[in-house]
Order: structure tokens, then C-alpha cells, then sequence
């Protein structure tokens, strides 16, 4: 017991801690003098070392004081990296949006009326115009767009969707369970690999609303295959007097390199064929802020504005704001200001040019520039490569993945060598990474 008494007393040791907020050192303190009495019971500790105390608080303090969230260089050439934070933000859309967002701005208030107006003017106007749609709106996400769509036009109806567009994609989030919790009620027709037009007409009765058309995110399916294109789902739907509905995803609008626009149309293609309604993430391939964005007839777009359920998955000034400035760069076709385009239409060239540099500025570093192939990320795009360039590292790849790592890089092990793929590295970066590395290397020697 004479161990409880060499324990150091709390004011003793916030004066050793004075640079903590007190509420920080006091909360830390107590807790760590309560683990050490607990411990001293047990038998699990024999000695009091104060400066070894005073070294543990300060650390579990700073843990407390430490943002979570921090920048890393994504060097995994995944440029729609969904761990890393998915598609970057134009720093001049994010000060358009940070502009808005620190000042009081007319978010629901009609400047010529002189009352209260729609906050979901504003995007609706540009995104309209872009797509060529009679309206737009814009929620949360895009699992909150299949939501409202499918509980304000199917609730106790039912969705005939293709059994081999049910889909699951990151985060557990499933299209059938989506569908039970929004009230309506599935109807899959054909089989995982054809389905036909006759599927779908067979399946229509008094209480069918919606003829669903999901995007297969994350996977494809080849080989002794058929689906029914969204343009004749449009045909039945009309013929039938139903919704018709295409779950997108994601969406681009610029015709894409690497023969990706081979395997997916762009999404004003789409429009033309005047659906009911579509809608898509606002980040992944239209290189936006994460939302939820829907397109169609207005009538639609109205009937989903009056939908209680529409106040949970609203969203602020901040990504209205930035949505806005994103579709008037489309419009202005600004793609410089979609760093998810720059990233993708990068050359060849380019790549290696930034692998020069990185290089250059690494003498010591034994590696080797070459090509390989990535992917866009996000579940768009699955299964279609496109090519890259690297810089394979010679040495321990799990040594050289696990130092990276701690130093907030994050690349890849290809072929047993650790890689830095160079299509989802800034050139603001290259500088940064170079440090890492011959820090890396000093360590070593």
C-alpha cells in the first residue's frame, strides 16, 4: 500500500501539464491515476515513475487535442478512392462555397419578391440547364435520392428490377433492403445474366409503379450475357402509364479517354431520351461535393419536394453552394476546375513526367519507372483498367507499405514491390512525397 501513497497528487501534475487546457489534464490525469491504483491492487504494478505518468498524460492529451481526420497522398492511382475521401474539391468551388457559407446568403429568401423563396432554386437552375431537364434535386446522397424516389412513388407498390442489377456496394448498402425499408415492394425478373424486355412485361400488374433500372457499381457481368437498356424501359414505362427510374450512380458528361466511354454512355445521353427520372452521386465521376442528384419531369420533381421524409435528407448552403459552382464549371466547361477529369485524362507523358521529378529528387532511392494499369474507383467504371505509370521500389514491400503508412502515404504492393502509382499524385505533392521517402531511407542507413 505504501505504492498508493508515492502516487503523485493531480495538482502537482497539472503544474507539470500547464500547457494542456486544464479540462483536457483533468479528465486525463484521473483516469490514468485510477488505472494505476486498479493496477497497484492487482498486483500489476510494483513502482511509481512520475516522469513516465507525466509522459503518458501528455499523450493520451494530445490524442484527445489531435484532429482525426487528416490529409494523406493517395499514391494508390485509385483516383475515386472511397477510403481516401473519394473525389477532391476545386480549391476555387471550395472558396466559392466558403464564401457563401461565412456570410448570410439568400439560401431560401427570393431577393425580387422580397420573401421567403426555395432553397432548391438555386441548384436546380444550373443542373436543369446542364442536363437539359425539366427540374433537379438535390439530397444528401445518392442511397437518399433510391430512398425518396421509391417511398414517394412505390410505397405498398411494387418496382420491377432486373435480378442482376440488385446490387450491393460499399458500406453494406443493398438495393432490395433499401427497397423494403422505403415501403415498396420488389419484383425481380430475369436471371443474374439475361434479362429481357418479355421479363419485364410480364411482370406488370395493376400494382406495379416503377420500372427500375439500377447501375451494376463495383462489378460487371460478361461472358453469355443481356440487359434491357434504360431507352426501352423508358418505352415500356410510357407504354404502360408507369415511372420509369435509372439508379445511376455515377454520372460524367465529357466523353472519357482510355476507351471508358465505350463501356458507359455519358449521362446527357442519357437525358435525351427524357426520363422519368435519374439521379447520382455528386462526387465519384461527376467530381462534385458528396450528394444526391436527381433529375426529370417536374411534376416528379415536385411531387418529391412535398414528401415529408425529404427534411431528414436535406442539405446545407455549403453543398447546395458548391454543387452550383460545380455545374457552372460544366457549363462553362472549365474541366480544369473537376479534379476528378484531371486526373483521369492525364496522359502518359505527363505520369512520367511527375515520376522524373519525384526522381530527381530522391537520388538515393533505388526504384524504377514503368507502366501498369488502375482503375477510376468509387464502383465506377468496374473492371475497366486504365493505364498509369509507377515507381516500383526496390526492397521489402511490407516494410516500405507499413513506413509509408505511418507517414500518411498510402500506395499499393503490385508484383511484390511496393508501388507509388502516380495518376492520383498531386503535383503540389511530388515535393512532399520526395521528403518521405529520403526521410525513409536516413532512417535506414
Amino acid at each position: 500500500m505504501n505504492l498508493l501513497r508515492q502516487i503523485p497528487k493531480v495538482d502537482k501534475l497539472q503544474k507539470k501539464l500547464s500547457n494542456i487546457p486544464k479540462k483536457i489534464s483533468s479528465f486525463v490525469i484521473n483516469e490514468v491515476l485510477n488505472e494505476i491504483r486498479k493496477g497497484i491492487k492487482k498486483g500489476e504494478i510494483t513502482e511509481i515513475n512520475e516522469d513516465k505518468i507525466v509522459e503518458t498524460i501528455k499523450k493520451r492529451s494530445e490524442e484527445i487535442l489531435s484532429p482525426s481526420i487528416v490529409n494523406v497522398i493517395n499514391a494508390t492511382g485509385i483516383i475515386v478512392h472511397t477510403n481516401l475521401g473519394r473525389s477532391l474539391i476545386d480549391p476555387a468551388i471550395f472558396d466559392y462555397g466558403k464564401q457563401i457559407s461565412t456570410h448570410y446568403c439568400n439560401l431560401e429568401y427570393d431577393l425580387k419578391k422580397g420573401k421567403r423563396g426555395d432553397r432548391y432554386h438555386h441548384s436546380a437552375k444550373h443542373l436543369s440547364f446542364l442536363f437539359r431537364c425539366e427540374d433537379a434535386l438535390v439530397v444528401n446522397n445518392n442511397a437518399a435520392a433510391v430512398f425518396l424516389v421509391l417511398n414517394t412513388f412505390a410505397k405498398d407498390k411494387e418496382v420491377i428490377v432486373s435480378r442482376g442489377e440488385l446490387v450491393e456496394i460499399g458500406g453494406s448498402f443493398r438495393v432490395p433492403e433499401v427497397m423494403k425499408a422505403s415501403g415498396a415492394k420488389l419484383v425481380e425478373v430475369g436471371t443474374t445474366n439475361k434479362t429481357h424486355k418479355k421479363d419485364y412485361l410480364n411482370a406488370i400488374n395493376e400494382n406495379t409503379a416503377i420500372l427500375m433500372k439500377v447501375h451494376k457499381s463495383n462489378y460487371s457481368i460478361e461472358g453469355f450475357t443481356e440487359e434491357v437498356e434504360i431507352e426501352d424501359i423508358i418505352k415500356m414505362a410510357r407504354k404502360n402509364n408507369l415511372l420509369d427510374y435509372y439508379d445511376l450512380g455515377s454520372a460524367y458528361i465529357p466523353e472519357l479517354p482510355h476507351r471508358l466511354s465505350l463501356y458507359e454512355p455519358p449521362i446527357t445521353e442519357i437525358m435525351k431520351l427524357s426520363p422519368s427520372l435519374v439521379s447520382f452521386s455528386g462526387d465519384k465521376l461527376f467530381g462534385g461535393v458528396q450528394a444526391g442528384i436527381i433529375l426529370g419531369k417536374k411534376k416528379y420533381i415536385e411531387k418529391l419536394k412535398k414528401n415529408q421524409i425529404l427534411r431528414m435528407f436535406r442539405v446545407d448552403k455549403i453543398t447546395l453552394s458548391m454543387i452550383e459552382a460545380t455545374a457552372l464549371a460544366y457549363i462553362k466547361e472549365e474541366y480544369d476546375k473537376i479534379p476528378t477529369l484531371k486526373f483521369i485524362f492525364q496522359s502518359l507523358d505527363e505520369l512520367r513526367q511527375k515520376a522524373k521529378k519525384l526522381l530527381s529528387l530522391t537520388p538515393k532511392l533505388k526504384s524504377k519507372i514503368r507502366e501498369s494499369e488502375t482503375y477510376v474507383g468509387g464502383g465506377t467504371m468496374p473492371n475497366r483498367s486504365i493505364p498509369t505509370i509507377v515507381v516500383e521500389i526496390e526492397g521489402n514491400a511490407v516494410k516500405w507499405e507499413r513506413d509509408m503508412r505511418k507517414r500518411k502515404v498510402i500506395g499499393r504492393i503490385e508484383k511484390d514491390k511496393f508501388i507509388l502509382d502516380m495518376r492520383s499524385i498531386q503535383n503540389d505533392e511530388i515535393e512532399k512525397l520526395a521528403e518521405i521517402i529520403n526521410s525513409i531511407i536516413t532512417c535506414e542507413i
